[in-house]
């Protein structure tokens, strides 16, 4: 059971620095897209706020082809439903 909550601890934790680095990206390019970034919105993002993210122990990791290294942002001016929020 020890062996468990450590395993399920090191893969919150990665999935949290992995939702950080995007939420990061995506503040960089709105800001160079010249898109108004107020701080006291961006003291309020979180990266576990997601969800993909949960308690129980079980993901599900679906990898897609990653040319990149990252998946691209969506577009913030197309409307569209925020399913991986």
């Amino acid at each position: 059971m020890e062996d468990q909550l450590g395993a399920l601890g090191l893969v919150l934790n990665c999935i949290t620095l992995w939702n950080t680095v995007y939420l990061n990206t995506a503040l960089e390019t709105l800001r160079a897209q010249g898109y108004p970034v107020l701080e006291d919105d961006v003291a309020r993002l979180s990266p576990f706020i997601r969800r993909h993210l949960n308690v129980h122990g079980h993901y599900s990791f679906h990898l897609p082809e990653l040319r990149g290294g990252r998946r691209p942002l969506r577009d913030p001016d197309t409307a569209g439903d925020d399913e991986d929020s």
